[in-house]
């Protein structure tokens, strides 16, 4: 009998291991160290010639010269209804195609796609709702977690049944290919990664070598038939897709979903893209019949409460290439114990530490002795450094208790000196925020726009934090 070999794997991260160890030398988490089977002679009479082609590879692949290879554009499968647009707070919607902008213009035929984020956020929903969308695409969907009467109740909650879309509810690799080989569908989604399991690795499902075996299986599945795949993978608690890391070196587009699973907005962002940029995100509303895309993602991060309220400024972002406006809320009041309190949801507090010792330090303002609260509302994460100026103008109209006009923007980096250094992409955060009515925007007398006249936008340009104190206050 050929010998059995294992290895300690670190369940964080995937590091291999020969031996246990206590703490992992990759990324030093403790006692995340388990024991699995590596290596083993397979029992091929249990597997199907094409299912030990996919797990063992063929072998058949020649080297070719770089100059004879054929190239041209990839040939991709639209995916663009599978979500409906929305514009923030009403119920006016139409057919977008937010999904195939973030992939680079569609779905890649060949391509594996991850589709990851936290429990009850919208995966499956997503992933659903693409085939019921998508009435021309023939499509097998595979479900591990759920059985088919389950995957039908939900299907006619999201509002589409139709003979193209197929349900296999299956944890085995080998019946899923084999199943995937009769039907000859254009695309397969795994739902979910995490409960897949190959008979020819003696290891429990979920663990780092049968999610590792599976995920490398259906890449060589998806790459010899030209069959999109897309996998959705759960993520850890620290945020990161588990599996672990090795899921997002096997595939080639990583999709992440973002936001508070309690909120009704989601935001889906690419992490990964070897088709396009990652540099791209969408905004999605959680709806009773499933995830509708926002057509204006600015709606819902703008102010939504009477004027005259101190602590609010308005902040030009940029995320990825997609331009926001966002409601910076503050809230300033004398320390009630000996040490005052610093929190932000959203934004890194120790940025936030840092401009306020540029307003003690530069301008003079004594806030050492203050509590001081920060709030991006909507629940984005912001690490745009074009906001530090809605900040410092939130924290300052707080500590004053004087109120800025609803429609007056912000958009500048503040430097250690008090400067107010220039952003990139400014014409974008302008027009955008032309666009929802304001009528002026800060920006560093660095930038340089282009010589336009938007449309009752007043553009002012300052140079230091001094200098915004005394224009708007």
């Amino acid at each position: 009998m050929a010998k059995i070999k294992k290895a300690w794997f670190c369940s964080a991260c995937g590091n291999e291991s020969p031996k246990w160890m206590g703490k992992c030398p990759a990324c030093g988490e403790w006692n995340t160290m388990v024991e699995e089977i590596v290596s083993k002679s397979p029992d091929s009479s249990s597997l199907t010639s094409r299912a030990q082609s996919y797990l063992q590879g063929t072998g058949n692949a020649k080297p070719q010269p770089l100059p004879q290879i054929e190239s041209g554009n990839e040939s991709r499968i639209l995916l663009g209804c599978a979500g409906k647009e929305v514009a923030a707070g009403t119920g006016n919607c139409r057919e977008g195609n937010e999904l195939d902008r973030i992939l680079g213009g569609g779905m890649v035929k060949g391509s594996l796609v991850l589709l990851g984020g936290e429990p009850g956020i919208g995966k499956s929903t997503l992933s659903l709702q693409i085939p019921l969308m998508n009435e021309n695409i023939r499509t097998l969907y595979v479900s591990g977690e759920e059985s088919a009467k389950q995957i039908k109740m939900r299907a006619e909650r999201l509002g589409g049944v139709h003979d193209n879309c197929l349900v296999l509810s299956e944890t085995l690799l080998e019946n899923i290919l084999k199943e995937a080989h009769a039907t000859a569908p254009q695309l397969v989604i795994i739902d979910s990664i995490q409960t897949i399991y190959s008979q020819n690795i003696e290891s429990s499902a979920g663990s780092v070598s049968q999610v590792r075996e599976c995920a490398a299986a259906l890449l060589r599945f998806a790459k010899e038939t030209g069959t999109p795949v897309i996998l959705i993978g759960h993520i850890t608690k620290d945020g990161s897709i588990a599996g672990p890391k090795v899921l997002e070196h096997i595939v080639d587009v990583v999709l992440q979903f973002e936001g508070d699973n309690r909120h009704a907005y989601r935001i889906l962002r690419g992490i990964k893209n070897r088709f396009g940029s990652t540099a791209e995100l969408a905004v999605y509303q959680m709806c009773s019949d499933g995830l509708r895309e926002v057509l204006n993602p600015s709606e819902m991060f703008i102010p939504m409460h009477g004027e005259n309220l101190s602590g609010i400024a308005v902040a030009a972002m940029l995320d990825g290439s997609r331009p926001f406006l966002i409601e910076v809320q503050s809230l300033v009041s004398t320390a009630a114990y000996g040490t005052p309190q610093r929190s932000a949801t959203g934004f890194d507090v120790r940025r936030m530490n840092m401009l306020l010792a540029v307003l003690e330090k530069r301008v003079g303002f004594k806030l050492s002795q203050k509590d001081v609260f920060l709030n991006m509302a909507g629940g984005l994460k912001i690490t745009d450094p074009a906001c530090d100026l809605a900040i410092v103008a939130a924290i300052l109209s707080s500590n004053f208790d004087a109120s800025l006009p609803a429609n007056v923007a912000f958009a500048g980096e503040i430097g250690l000196s008090g400067e107010i250094r220039p952003v990139s992409q400014i014409e974008k955060r302008i027009a955008e925020a032309a666009k929802l009515g304001m009528k002026k925007i800060f920006i560093s007398s660095f930038n340089n726009p282009e010589e336009k006249k938007y449309k009752g936008l007043q553009v002012i340009q300052i140079s230091t934090v001094a200098e915004l104190v005394k224009q708007i206050f």
